[in-house]
């Protein structure tokens, strides 16, 4: 592998890595969906099971959610969410059959397009390389939900004291990457590159 695509492949396989084994947490804490199963039967649970949230409910009613875990009373809860959509939920409401084929050619676009990108960089972009990366990652995550699932499993909840309009969207690890590698882009674009240095031209020596 070459030296300068390592960086990408070695950041967005562990975020692709934490994102899942974190959903896979979620699953086994906040739903009942892998309850009774052992091993490698957890695992294949975590990968087959759909639908946890009940919507719609299935046909005995019964609610396969548990209650949030409040890690910091409110301000930081654990709660499962299945979102079918984007970020806040946006396209959520297209059939089903669009939704699917519309989030896999966007996510593959835009996957080859950052892939791009991080080749047209220069070595000592550092900080672009990292954001590209985060963002590869974070994209490779959710894409991995849509192509199991259908949606993408959130469940990061934060708020303040369950006030009206002090709620941010529930997200994940993935989602969290992508606004890191944003953030780090934004950083990046405002940092004053000075101008190289011009080396002076040679001037002739004096006739003796």
């Amino acid at each position: 592998m070459k030296a300068s695509l390592r960086l990408l492949v070695l950041v967005a396989v562990t975020v692709l890595a934490v994102d899942q084994v974190t959903k896979y947490l979620a699953v086994s804490r906040l739903t009942n969906a892998l309850d009774g199963r052992e091993g490698l039967s957890r695992v294949t649970g975590f990968v087959s099971e759909q639908n946890l949230d009940n919507n719609p409910p299935d046909e005995e009613g019964r609610r396969r959610v548990s209650r949030p875990h409040r890690f910091i009373e409110d301000y930081w809860h654990f709660r499962y969410v299945e979102n079918p959509g984007a970020a806040w939920g946006l396209f959520g409401n297209l059939p089903e059959g669009v939704r699917r084929i519309f989030f896999h050619v966007v996510s593959l676009a835009a996957l080859a397009f950052i892939f791009l990108m991080y080749r047209r960089t220069e070595l000592d972009q550092k900080l672009v390389r990292l954001a590209l990366a985060l963002i590869s990652g974070g994209a490779l995550g959710n894409f991995v939900d849509r192509l199991l699932r259908g949606y993408v499993i959130d469940f990061i909840d934060w708020h303040w004291r369950n006030q009206p309009g002090m709620r941010w969207p529930t997200f994940n690890v993935a989602d969290a990457a992508i606004c890191v590698g944003v953030a780090f882009m934004l950083l990046d674009s405002l940092r004053v590159r000075r101008p190289a240095a011009v080396a002076a031209p040679l001037t002739e020596s004096p006739n003796p």
